[in-house]
């Protein structure tokens, strides 16, 4: 058995990397929304926290009501019960969103390392 997952993810709305990579311990997934576009429906969630990286592109996010302006290159984490949405400007915003449960993080790279 391996101890290690790979998969490639080309140009797409939306690649979610749970079943692709076998995650055990959270959800990753890529998204692209066109210029003008934005996420259908306003969301939050029970447990998970979600972690946004901005890759390209402009945006913002509307959490509980606040209007977050979005840049290449921002990081953004999101609490389980804000209110969110988001909304591509220009170009359109391509990101990465990583959804774990928040407070189980136990260890950190360096304390969780084994030498």
């Amino acid at each position: 058995m391996k101890n290690f997952n790979k998969t490639h993810v080309s140009a797409g709305a939306r690649t979610e990397l749970h079943d692709l990579l076998k995650l055990t311990g959270a959800e990753i997934s890529v998204n692209e929304l066109p210029a003008g576009g934005c996420v259908p429906f306003v969301h939050s969630h029970k447990q998970n926290e979600e972690i946004y990286a901005i890759l390209s592109g402009k945006g913002k996010v509307e959490i509980d009501g606040e209007i977050v302006e979005l840049a290449a290159g921002d990081w953004i984490r999101i609490s389980p019960s804000a209110k969110r949405q988001f909304f591509a400007f220009g170009e359109g915003l391509k990101y990465i969103c990583i959804q774990v449960k928040a407070n189980s993080l136990e260890g950190y790279t360096a304390s969780d390392a084994v030498i």
